[in-house]
């Protein structure tokens, strides 16, 4: 540290010592104000200058040094020197104190805070140096954060100096003067039955609406300066248009014709969207024939004896085909169109926040949803286009079996195809560059995947990198690298299961600016809005989950605040929100795991059954897995579940709607589970629970006091014996 920062920080201590070593700050009381205040009144009327210079001063240095007291030494400067005195000194002392704090703060720590954090903060200092002024005249109005934390934090971006204090001085101007006004009335308090006057009452409930008011002004300031650029309809032809026929839009639209509004539901391709049509449905459907194959296989183990199961691919793809259409019309125009949507077909384009155009049409609305998915990552890996690679857009076009497959990404999309192309017949490879499977789960929940995935004859290779593929006639062959060593793996197809890509480009996002995160998603505030109020994102395109039910529940948070938000706005509650990975076994969990807790410094306990022990398990031959619960040390509240096991997506159900609704483990161990089945599961840990968290030393003396029992009891027989004799 070189010697002027030193000196200032010797300052700066030396003022705190004396501040505090003086107690100063008592006097800067209402009640010293009201004892001294004739007294004080006469000095002031005496030596109004030289008091008013002493405020002045003292008041800069209480707000640049972040001192205690500020808001009552507001108070009592209008309470000894009327509202507009007080006003004038309080506004210029106060953005001065600031800028006095924002300077050394800038002084003493920006330098160093930016080298260390650069790459961190610079996404904040763009958006400092593009909105810098507009968002801290917002923490001036609406004081979510305390103003000394403000001014640190300012002097840390590249706000200029003239700047922030400029807008200090405008910002803090109204809420000073509604501080300055409730020190004039306080001060005019000599009893109880003033407190109740209609001046001290007004004063305090501008003190409570002011924040608000403050809100609602700078959110139509917002829109001002958002829709700045655009012409506004005079009507609207409809109420919402959502484009993408998705979980996300589907739901949006039906929220929104349950309702009577008029709304409008825009896919250029397959009503449905991903899941239906290339994700979760089809996946399954492979998934089911996967699991007849090993069922068969196994079938001796049941004493049934049967032959060796032979594969028709093509019917096995004809099948997934077949569930496609059957659960087509749960998400058809027909169905949708007599809940009262507007189905069209065709390739959207937004125009502007209120104008979409479809086929030549251009159609006007309040509101606009955003869901157009997301697709699979295709990376720029040298080599990949020139050999056979698919996608889960494309695999469900295959007629014929590959016989051997490279899948890239162990995350339940790898995993679950991996393992089920494997039962199928086909010999297969799965690489991950992780040193585990489902890197997000706890490794004990990944190590039974890769134990099913092995015996089901999955090759596994795990912390390798493809690095180019290449292909010499007929042969394909990815290299693969490992602490420097290279690994050729020869394919007739690679799978790549490496993530999904927010589709955000080719409608109009770009054109007229919707904001965009680091991921390349829609970046959206808690109530699913875009930089444009009336613009929402929901599902794959929004983040931050890639599940159906996700956009699903989005879905609603979006159309409810689209339709009805100028009167109540509902923020988007991702608490509690299931997932599973449909791998054999499978892995289903809701809220945080050990791994998660343990990054969040979280204390905590786990309840853990091993599904071994259950009786309809056993009676199934699936007793393997395991139950674990996480809780806080001494506490039932439900943390997180992770299941490992056959049905775990089903099992995860009880646990979700438990912390959903703030139910612990006591509840479900009082809850009666029919024998046998495999939710008993459920209730065995909570016992576990229960059992690891029981009262010892209670228990002691339950134990004496049944120990006296049975030796009362030997007493009184005794005495009877004797009494007959």
């Amino acid at each position: 540290m070189n010697t002027k920062k030193l000196a200032v920080l010797i300052v700066i201590a030396a003022i705190f010592v004396t501040w505090f070593a003086f107690d100063l700050g008592a006097l800067f009381t209402l009640e010293n104000a009201k004892a001294q205040h004739e007294a004080l009144k006469d000095t002031i009327a005496s030596n109004f200058v030289t008091a008013s210079i002493i405020y002045f001063v003292v008041y800069i240095a209480m707000t640049a040094l972040s001192l205690p007291g500020a808001a009552i030494a507001t108070l009592l400067g209008a309470a000894l020197f009327g509202f507009w005195w007080a006003l004038l000194m309080v506004s210029f002392a106060s953005s001065i104190g600031a800028t006095l704090a924002f300077l050394v703060s800038r002084f003493l720590l920006k330098d160093s805070v930016q080298n260390k954090f650069g790459d961190r903060l610079a996404t904040i200092n763009q958006g400092v140096e593009k909105d810098g002024p507009f968002y801290l005249l917002t923490l001036r109005l609406i004081p979510v954060f305390p103003f000394f934390l403000i001014n640190l934090l300012m002097g840390l971006t590249p706000i200029r100096t003239a700047t922030f204090y400029i807008v200090s001085q405008i910002g803090m101007l109204p809420g000073t003067a509604v501080y300055i006004n409730a020190g004039t009335q306080l001060a005019q308090i000599d009893s109880l039955s003033g407190i109740v006057s209609p001046g001290v009452l007004l004063s305090l409930v501008l003190l409570g609406v002011f924040p608000i008011i403050a809100k609602m002004i700078m959110n139509v300031i917002q829109k001002r300066r958002v829709y700045a650029k655009w012409q506004k309809p005079a009507t609207f032809d409809r109420n919402l248009i959502a484009i993408g026929a998705g979980a996300g839009g589907l739901v949006t639209t039906y929220i929104g014709a349950a309702v009577k509004a008029k709304v409008t539901l825009i896919e250029k391709h397959k009503m449905g969207g991903d899941c239906l049509n290339t994700g979760c449905v089809p996946s399954k459907a492979l998934i089911r024939a996967g699991h007849a194959v090993h069922e068969i296989k196994r079938s001796q183990e049941f004493g049934v004896n049967v032959g060796e199961p032979t594969v028709d691919f093509q019917q096995v793809m004809g099948r997934v085909h077949k569930v496609i259409a059957d659960i087509e019309p749960h998400d058809s125009v027909e169905r949708y169109t007599k809940l009262g949507v507007e189905c069209i077909e065709g390739e959207a384009k937004i125009l502007s926040p209120w104008e979409v155009e479809v086929n030549g049409q251009r159609l006007t609305t309040r509101n606009i949803v955003i869901a157009t998915g997301a697709r699979p990552l295709v990376p720029g890996i040298p080599g990949l286009q020139e050999v056979s690679y698919l996608t889960s857009d494309n695999v469900w076009e295959l007629q014929e079996q590959p016989k051997k497959l490279l899948v890239l990404g162990g995350g339940p999309i790898g995993s679950e195809l991996a393992q089920s192309f494997s039962r199928l017949g086909t010999d297969v490879t799965l690489v991950e560059m992780a040193d585990q499977l489902l890197i997000r789960e706890d490794a004990d929940a990944a190590e039974l995947v890769v134990k099913g995935l092995k015996e089901d004859g999955v090759n596994i290779l795990l912390g390798h990198k493809a690095t180019r593929f290449e292909k010499d006639g007929d042969v394909q062959r990815a290299y693969l690298e490992r602490n420097s060593e290279e690994v050729v793996i020869e394919f007739d197809y690679v799978m790549l299961a490496l993530g999904r890509v927010a589709n955000t480009k080719g409608f109009g996002l770009e054109d007229i600016g919707v904001e965009l995160t680091e991921r390349g998603t829609v970046k959206v505030n808690e109530y699913l809005q875009t930089n444009y109020p009336n613009i929402f994102a929901v599902g794959d395109v929004a983040g931050p989950f890639q599940l159906t039910h996700a956009a699903g529940h989005q879905a609603w948070y979006a159309a409810v605040n689209a339709l009805f938000g100028d009167f109540k706005k509902f923020k988007a509650d991702y608490s509690v929100m299931p997932a599973a990975t449909y791998t054999a076994p499978e892995v289903a969990r809701v809220g945080i795991n050990e791994k998660e807790a343990i990054a969040q410094g979280i204390e905590y306990e786990v309840a853990h059954y091993g599904i071994d022990d259950l009786d309809r398990a056993i009676a199934d031959g699936e007793d393997h897995g395991f139950i674990k619960v996480i809780t806080p040390k001494g506490k039932d509240k439900i943390l997180g579940v992770t299941i490992v096991g056959s049905h775990a997506g089903d099992l995860l159900a009880e646990f979700t709607l438990a912390m959903r609704h703030g139910l612990g483990l006591n509840k479900i161990l009082g809850t009666v589970h029919p024998y046998p089945t495999m939710s008993e599961a459920t209730k065995y840990t909570a016992g576990v629970w229960k059992q690891n968290n029981a009262p010892q030393g209670l228990l002691a003396w339950v134990e004496k006091f049944h120990t006296w029992m049975r030796n009362e009891s030997s007493a009184n027989k005794s005495q009877t014996m004797i009494k007959e004799d």
